[in-house]
C-alpha cells in the first residue's frame, strides 16, 4: 500500500493500518517513497494509461494499443510494410522509437482526447499531487488492470 502522508486521509489510514498490523504482530517492511523530480516521459505515459485504464474501466494495453495509438496518433504508430507474400500488412511501432517531440505530441492528444471525449482527467506532468494519487489508484487496481 502506498501513503502520501502530507494528506490528512492517507495519515490517518496509515495510522489505522499501522495499529491493525501491530496488534496482528504481523512482520512487516516498511520502505519510504522518495518524491519524483520528474517522470521521463516513458514513465509519464504508463501513469496516465494506468490511471485512464482505472478509470474508464478497461485494460492498460487496450487503453494504450486501442485509445492512446489506434484513435488519438494513428498518424504517428500505424506503419505499413509488405510480408514475404506480397501482401500488405499493417502494424503499430512502438512508443519507444518515438522522438521526444512526437511523444510529447502524442501524449498532449490523448490527454486532450480523455477529457474531451472519455470525460477523464489526465494529470499533465507538473501535477504531483494528481500523479501521486494516479499511483495510488493504480496501485489499488493492478490486478484488474
Amino acid at each position: 500500500m502506498i501513503f502520501n502522508l502530507d494528506n490528512e486521509y492517507d495519515s490517518s489510514r496509515f495510522r489505522e493500518y499501522i495499529h491493525k498490523l501491530f496488534a496482528e504482530k504481523a512482520t512487516v517492511e516498511l520502505k519510504r517513497k522518495h518524491p519524483t523530480r520528474s517522470l521521463s516521459q516513458n514513465n509519464y505515459l504508463h501513469a496516465l494509461l494506468g490511471f485512464f485504464a482505472c478509470e474508464y474501466g478497461c485494460s492498460a494495453d487496450e487503453a494504450k494499443v486501442d485509445f492512446f495509438k489506434r484513435l488519438c496518433n494513428k498518424d504517428l504508430f500505424e506503419r505499413t510494410r509488405y510480408n514475404r507474400a506480397g501482401e500488405k500488412i499493417t502494424y503499430l511501432r512502438s512508443s519507444a522509437e518515438l522522438t521526444t517531440a512526437e511523444m510529447r505530441l502524442a501524449i498532449e492528444r490523448f490527454r486532450n482526447w480523455s477529457a474531451a471525449v472519455a470525460g477523464v482527467y489526465l494529470p499533465a506532468a507538473e501535477e504531483r499531487n494528481f500523479l501521486f494519487y494516479a499511483q495510488q489508484k493504480i496501485e489499488q487496481n493492478k490486478e484488474f488492470i
